[in-house]
């Protein structure tokens, strides 16, 4: 009997008759996605170059996301393709596991290099999420190192978004993540976010809000500064709708952590090279925490890698205080894989001959006053920015929390625009080899359509 079989209008598979679907995008479970829309009116890119995507139907769309706020020196750059391609000829996977490869080195030196002083101790991920969960695994592990093994409890945020797995989810402040699937980690604390809309359409950091960090204080007082062992926060929180830091609050935070030795971690998933106009917001925001998270714009997409920097304070308690063999049992098959380690030599080189970050810096007043000029635009009833990111707040309808931007997010993307939606907030975050006659391209069309949106 054949393989597959063709019965009626559906295929049946061997001797077994497993009826196969016709429908070729049934398999693929989409992630964050409403999967019974889209496979009902799919939207595909098929290729992309620059600041564009190619849609399937062969139309150009500018990419207002920067895919998704990752892929910040702007597609298929030819000195990243050349490398992943040299790079797969001649070592396709090495193990970092008691063994290594050179360009695993070389790259952690480069990423340190970047880092706030003190911070040059890289660990190697695949993603955001699992930067996450590193980071708080050896924050606790730092913990128990000195001595101190009753701080397990970790302060997150709300409205905080720290990646998908359970350590992320469980600090993070998405209800939705929360909700469906609960948390795996007992003693967890949030500190309130830092949305007000009583600073709407600030230009930049808003002067409000810096007293909010000083909830951390009440929380110590609740629980105790020896139970705690690390605060994570967003410099800015990107997929929650571009919620800026009020100026001096990860100072305060900075401040509080430090008077009662609770680690803090900077999840710059998002905010890491360039997107502020910096390596890291640390270094743009004057604040230096006890752990940088990374992801995203480290391969500038192309190989999916994540990275952790640890203070070398951190470092060498965990290490010096174990025994003799392995001092950390954690760690990933993939960790410093060779075409992820080639990818991101490859992003930092143009970063760095490009001056990519610089030109962030240099573009982020146009890009704030392009993006502020939809203020009195029908269903806006905030602009945020910082660097070159925008969150635009739309209006709900009522009762139907979402859809309005949704309906946006469609009628640009069938006019050849791709921005990224959250809840009613369009959050703009291009790839940073953007013009300002791309900037004036995506304002004015979002400023158009909103006018066609009810």
């Amino acid at each position: 009997m054949p393989d597959r079989v063709m019965i009626g209008d559906c295929w049946w598979r061997g001797e077994l008759g497993v009826k196969l679907e016709n429908d070729p995008l049934a398999a693929f479970w989409m992630p964050f996605t409403a999967n019974r829309a889209f496979k009902a009116n799919p939207r595909l890119l098929a290729s992309a170059s620059g600041m564009h995507y190619t849609s399937s139907d062969g139309r150009q769309l500018l990419d207002g996301t920067a895919g998704l706020w990752c892929v910040n020196a702007g597609h298929c750059r030819a000195p990243i393709v050349e490398a992943i391609r040299k790079t797969a000829g001649e070592l396709d996977f090495a193990p970092t596991f008691q063994l290594a490869h050179p360009l695993v080195f070389e790259l952690a030196t480069r990423v340190a290099a970047l880092m706030p002083e003190g911070l040059d101790r890289i660990f190697f991920t695949n993603s955001g999420s699992e930067s996450v969960d590193t980071a708080l695994k050896i924050a606790l592990a730092y913990h128990r190192a000195r001595g101190e093994g009753t701080r397990t409890r970790l302060i997150g945020r709300e409205r905080g978004y720290h990646g998908v797995g359970f350590g992320g989810i469980s600090v993070g402040g998405i209800g939705n993540n929360r909700r469906q699937f609960g948390s795996l980690l007992t003693g967890v604390d949030h500190l309130p976010h830092t949305h007000d809309m009583a600073n709407a359409f600030t230009h930049g950091r808003p002067t409000h809000g810096a007293h909010l960090a000083d909830d951390l204080e009440r929380i110590v007082a609740l629980h105790g500064a020896d139970t705690i062992a690390a605060v994570i926060v967003e410099p800015m929180a990107g997929s929650t709708g571009v919620l800026i830091p009020p100026i001096g609050y990860l100072e305060r935070l900075r401040e509080i952590c430090t008077k009662h030795g609770i680690v803090l971690i900077f999840d710059e998933v998002i905010t890491a090279f360039g997107r502020l106009g910096g390596a890291t917001a640390a270094e743009v925001l004057g604040v230096t925490p006890d752990v940088i998270t990374m992801a995203k714009g480290l391969t500038n997409a192309a190989v999916p890698m994540g990275a952790v920097a640890f203070s070398r304070e951190i470092h060498d308690t965990v290490v010096e205080s174990g025994p003799d063999g392995i001092e950390l049992f954690h760690g990933y098959t993939y960790s410093g894989h060779p075409l992820a380690a080639a990818a991101g030599l490859a992003t930092l080189d143009l970063y760095r001959d490009e001056g990519l970050f610089e030109r962030a810096a240099d573009l982020s007043g146009y890009w704030e006053s392009a993006v502020h000029s939809l203020k009195g635009k029908r269903h806006v009833i905030d602009v945020r920015n910082l660097g070159i990111v925008a969150g635009i707040e739309l209006e709900p309808r009522a009762g139907q929390v979402g859809k309005r931007a949704m309906e946006l997010f469609h009628r640009c993307f069938d006019t050849g625009l791709l921005i990224r939606v959250t809840g009613d907030i369009i959050a703009l975050s291009p790839p940073l080899i953007l013009e300002k006659a791309h900037i004036d391209e995506m304002v004015g069309r979002i400023g158009d359509l909103l006018e066609n949106v009810d």
